[in-house]
């Protein structure tokens, strides 16, 4: 349905979590591109992955709201990373295993990740670890987006992935989703980075987030 909550969780999730990533692209020129499938007139040089992301990101979110009640497993944790690199300059380098593994070691903020050779095993005792719980709350759900972040599987695009997982996975245990906004993004990596410390930190910042995406929803009169 145009104009709707599909349509605005396309724009501001796709925008969002590229613009943390370090996309260029605007809001408008995201909207602009979800609608028309054109990129607009610009006075400005566009970066070509950029726009490539963007629409594949579009995709990754049919992708988890088309398979939201399914079991989180590896195979749909890589086809997001597949569907979300493909078509990119990254995809044309035979190091980079787009759709599987890093095998490469990686570092995020300037921290040593899971060594490549661990990373299969690691992601298979975390998601069994997830998958034996029963009901899954939102504590368990950021528990399990740090801990994915903390290994780093893909040698890019790790963040984008985890934060569809998280969306997916509110869905799928009816708790409402969130998207992490460009003013969040500070908040969000200090959560990141004291999880285990002071849970706090990224538990406030993802209701924050959350209250924001009520608010949406109460817009749109869609019950929660």
């Amino acid at each position: 349905m145009s104009g709707g909550i599909y349509h605005r969780t396309q724009i501001d999730l796709t925008y969002n979590s590229n613009h943390i990533e370090g996309s260029r692209l605007t809001h408008e020129q995201t909207r602009y591109i979800f609608e028309t499938n054109t990129i607009g007139i610009t006075d400005e040089s566009i970066n070509v992955d950029d726009i490539v992301e963007t629409t594949n990101h579009f995709r990754c979110i049919d992708l988890i709201i088309d398979r939201a009640e399914e079991r989180l497993s590896e195979s749909l944790i890589k086809e997001l990373h597949r569907t979300l690199k493909s078509g990119t300059s990254d995809s044309r380098k035979d190091w980079f295993n787009v759709g599987d593994y890093k095998k490469l070691p990686n570092e995020v903020g300037g921290k040593a990740t899971c060594p490549p050779e661990q990373v299969h095993q690691r992601i298979k005792a975390l998601l069994a670890a997830y998958n034996a719980k029963k009901e899954k709350s939102l504590e368990d759900i950021l528990d399990l987006h740090q801990r994915f972040e903390l290994i780093h599987p893909f040698q890019d695009g790790n963040g984008r992935v985890g934060r569809l997982v998280m969306f997916k996975e509110c869905l799928a245990n009816g708790i409402v989703p969130f998207i992490i906004t460009d003013d969040l993004k500070f908040y969000y990596y200090r959560g990141l980075r004291e999880w285990g410390h002071i849970n706090g930190y990224l538990t406030d910042t993802c209701l924050s987030a959350q209250d924001n995406y009520k608010d949406l929803l109460d817009y749109f009169k869609i019950k929660y």
